[in-house]
């Protein structure tokens, strides 16, 4: 299992690549590459920078719309412009792929044993016996725990770390030379992304896989990379050692990059500031929340939020963390009015929701407004930015059309988008400019509280940095209140004033950000602090070291 032979072939060659379509600009613009056995190679950049395309290319998956030139080898072998034939023996045996979401990446009808066995038989001739013993090697060669009893399980019953060692095993099933992690940890919680990290890092001596790590968290390509090629706009800006790209960076996009980046206990980005003491009234009231989901198909029910209490005063910014399941979204849809609590109450702006109905429940609506994870979703493709912007005006029958339109102006004006944007559909706008605009709706009712549910998640990092500015200015300029809710603590820092940590639907700690996020009282809140990745290679490998020492 364990490879001691370093092998003078590189595990992956790329060679001035350009991959073109039917526009003018490449996607690919002479990039070059490579990928030593037993090294991480971190191809960092942004959305449309090229690096999934690079590695679309290594595995031979190129769109079939695609001209691709110049050279791509795995392990010695030139995959690029291959035969479908010659393709197929090469992947899986040669280059395997590490899957973003392994919800998605494993059939949920199949036990893992039998997923490894087919990953297994597709490349060579294997008895079943063979097979299942192999399958279990695999489970714990990926530090499966209980390796013999995890092999008859199926994805629904591993949890969400566990499934992505399982992708993992599959794709060290026929020992390739070439591991290519796109985004591998991006779907999962802090914590559950060290224990990966981790692990990738401890695979790559076992097994002498080159592996070609493809993201755009800085933290993560801190954590584990060796080596880095910074790419933008199809084309490589900066390439070197992890720690001399992150001590001294000499490309104006890295140095952009780096400085975007939010950090936590950093004096570099300030925390939100703080305000003077507020009134006593509140904008939004929790009072023991308990709200349970029915069980399904004979599945018991399960409590999502488990007696929870707290309060936001107005122009107060609450950040709500925690791992996926602990409650984050479910408090919001809940004060929101979207999910009817079991027991306890929440009342918004003085009066309490389970009391109300009709016109007067539409009423105390439009004191409050979300921000979605991904603008698309809450954006009709059909309605220009403007018609989007004036839907909830519309809804709430607030204004004339000339003072509905005169608001659109304005709230375009205060997200920093140009008025000529009003005629504009969705598709025609970058991941930021939605943004924008769905922040410019959220506020057309000048609502009281923002509920924002992760709503940079789906940015860049210096995209996501430009949000978070804004967010502050808007907060700053309009007053209103806001549950920021979001797994990244840096993030939250950066916007909240106060922060309450959940974890599996309880209220573990809550208080000043500036105190929660820097000295916890709860042991929960430390193991979360500490699994966030830093964007500096020797902080973070310094203690990665202490934590191992424990």
């Amino acid at each position: 299992m364990t490879s001691t032979k370093k092998s003078a072939t590189p595990a992956l060659e790329v060679s001035d690549l350009r991959v073109t379509f039917n526009y003018p600009r490449p996607a690919v613009a002479g990039i070059s590459l490579r990928v030593d056995r037993g090294q991480i190679l971190a191809l960092v950049g942004e959305s449309g920078s090229g690096k999934t395309m690079t590695a679309r290319a290594a595995i031979g998956l190129l769109p079939e719309t695609a001209t691709a030139t110049g050279s791509v080898k795995v392990d010695g072998i030139e995959v690029l412009n291959r035969p479908e034939r010659e393709l197929t023996a090469v992947r899986g045996s040669r280059v395997a792929m590490i899957f973003q979401e392994p919800q998605t990446a494993l059939n949920p009808v199949q036990t893992v044993g039998w997923q490894l066995r087919q990953a297994l038989s597709a490349h060579r001739k294997i008895s079943r016996a063979q097979a299942r013993q192999r399958a279990v090697e695999l489970l714990e060669l990926v530090e499966i725990p209980d390796a013999q009893r995890r092999v008859n399980s199926y994805p629904h019953q591993l949890s969400g770390g566990q499934k992505q060692r399982v992708v993992i095993a599959l794709a060290l099933a026929n020992d390739p030379a070439l591991l290519l992690a796109d985004e591998p940890t991006t779907a999962l919680d802090v914590s559950v992304q060290r224990e990966i990290l981790d692990l990738l890092s401890r695979l790559r001596h076992r097994t002498d896989a080159g592996i070609l790590l493809i993201t755009h968290n800085l933290g993560v390509v801190a954590d584990i990379a060796d080596r880095v090629v910074v790419v933008q706009l199809g084309e490589v800006v900066e390439r070197g050692d992890v720690f001399d790209i992150f001590a001294r960076p000499t490309a104006a996009y890295t140095k952009q990059l780096l400085s975007s980046v939010p950090r936590l206990a950093s004096n570099d980005v300030p925390s939100a500031p703080e305000r003077p003491a507020r009134t006593h009234s509140a904008v939004v009231e929790v009072e023991n929340l308990t709200v349970v989901h029915p069980g399904r198909f004979g599945n018991p029910s399960h409590t999502a939020l488990d007696s929870v209490s707290l309060t936001i005063g107005p122009g107060e910014v609450l950040g709500v963390v925690g791992e996926s399941g602990s409650g984050k979204t479910t408090l919001g849809r809940t004060i929101a009015g979207l999910i009817s609590p079991r027991e306890g109450r929440v009342v918004l702006d003085g009066t309490d929701l389970a009391t109300v109905r009709g016109e007067r429940l539409r009423d105390l609506r439009k004191s409050l407004a979300f921000v979605p994870q991904d603008p698309s979703a809450s954006l009709d493709p059909r309605f220009t930015v403007a018609e989007s912007i004036r839907e909830p005006l519309e809804i709430h029958r607030v204004g004339s059309r000339a003072e509905q339109n005169s608001r659109v102006a304005e709230l375009l004006d205060a997200v920093h988008l140009p008025t000529t944007f009003a005629t504009r559909l969705p598709h025609e706008l970058s991941g930021g400019q939605r943004q924008r605009v769905a922040l410019a709706r959220a506020l057309s009712t000048r609502p009281k509280l923002l509920i924002a549910d992760e709503p940079t998640s789906a940015l860049d990092v210096s995209v996501q940095a430009r949000v978070l500015e804004l967010f502050a200015e808007l907060q700053h300029e309009f007053g209103f209140a806001a549950l920021f809710i979001s797994h990244d603590l840096a993030v939250v820092e950066q916007v909240a004033e106060n922060v309450a940590v959940l974890r599996a639907g309880e209220l573990v700690e809550t208080g000043p950000a500036s105190q929660v996020l820097s000295n916890p009282t709860e042991q929960y809140t430390r193991t979360l602090l500490a699994a966030v990745p830093y964007p500096d290679p020797v902080r973070q490998r310094a203690g990665r070291e202490v934590a191992s020492a424990h």
